[in-house]
């Protein structure tokens, strides 16, 4: 067991540094190769009426002509030691961890992000609670039940929660029960936990069930089908014929049976939540990563939207490695191997 952490944990690093080179080149290298001179990147952070001569200086500044790699470098080690940054009028110091250092608020990203993940966290963590509850449930009530009516009446449901857009329920929602009955908090209102933790769940309520809504179809129709196929095994046969009642049956053999995928897609929405519910956020004026992100792609800030980009990747790979970890619990076989 302990063996197949660390070679996990080693495997987690390598690929978060493979990540971090295919977001460093998609930001910098893909320019290039459409195109892009260092002078083009450079025009970026400087006014609409510099002179040639100032772009030149600002390119200089920021490095735009030095090799790639020593580029990458530079922004990696910034990562762990900080980073100055010379922007003309002077040179600002970006702490580490550097993610990097916007030149339209002259901030760094990094206060930024910390500020806008409570939301994110909040949102995430809510709406996956309710979403695999409900999900988990629903599908494993549906597969005992084969054929019934709560069966159909479930899955047809879960197939309209799958097809709707998030950025339509969402918007629907709002209107009718925060706009139209009064029932919910409305759009862009949050409050931190620590503060008031009625009132945090109350203005996120709304965007849990939105976001769940869509997830626990999707869960739902999984765990029916891994159920159907997990019942049928002959190890269930044996359980129910050594005289195990049927809940016993269903959910420490069946059900555990069936889990395996269930912590494939939950590892992978959890993560690509955390890094920034992006049509959520943005339904809901949720000053999230999501928003963050969106915001720094109107304004065409590339230092905040690499940023996110990398903490996504970083949320992402984490909770891989959890699933990987949480197979050798789950999944005996996974221990053997």
């Amino acid at each position: 067991m302990i063996t197949y952490i660390i070679r996990r944990l080693f495997a987690a690093v390598v690929l978060l540094i493979i990540v971090s080179m295919v977001t460093f080149g998609i930001f910098f290298l893909m320019p290039r190769l459409l195109g892009a001179t260092p002078e083009t990147l450079a025009s970026r952070y400087v006014g609409r009426a510099a002179t040639p001569d100032t772009i030149r200086d600002m390119a200089r500044n920021l490095g735009f002509y030095d090799p790639l790699y020593e580029q990458y470098w530079r922004w990696l080690k910034g990562i762990f030691a900080g980073a100055d940054y010379n922007y003309g009028s002077g040179i600002e110091h970006c702490p580490a961890p550097c993610l990097g250092y916007s030149f339209r608020t002259y901030q760094p990203v990094w206060p930024d992000l910390m500020d806008r993940l409570p939301v994110t966290l909040s949102l995430a963590v809510g709406a996956a609670t309710l979403w695999l509850l409900g999900g988990i449930t629903i599908g494993t009530i549906s597969a005992v039940y084969r054929g019934s009516v709560f069966d159909r009446l479930a899955m047809g449901v879960s197939l309209a929660g799958v097809s709707l857009p998030i950025f339509f329920t969402g918007l629907l929602s709002l209107s009718i029960f925060s706009y139209g009955l009064g029932w919910t908090a409305v759009g862009g209102s949050y409050t931190d936990i620590a503060d008031d933790p009625g009132q945090w769940a109350y203005n996120l309520i709304l965007p849990w069930i939105t976001l769940a809504l869509l997830f626990s179809a999707q869960y739902a129709r999984l765990t029916r089908a891994g159920m159907l196929e997990t019942m049928n095994e002959d190890f269930i046969r044996t359980a129910r014929a050594k005289g195990l009642a049927e809940p016993a049956v269903v959910v420490r053999h069946g059900l555990r049976g069936a889990l395996t995928p269930i912590l494939t897609i939950f590892g992978l929405d959890v993560g690509l939540l955390l890094g920034g519910a992006v049509l959520t956020e943005s339904a809901f004026s949720l000053p999230g990563l999501g928003k963050y992100a969106i915001e720094g792609i109107v304004n065409y800030d590339l230092p905040k939207v690499m940023g996110v980009t990398i903490l996504a990747a970083f949320f992402v790979v984490i909770a891989n490695l959890v699933v990987d970890l949480l197979y050798a619990v789950v999944d005996p076989r996974v221990r053997a191997k």
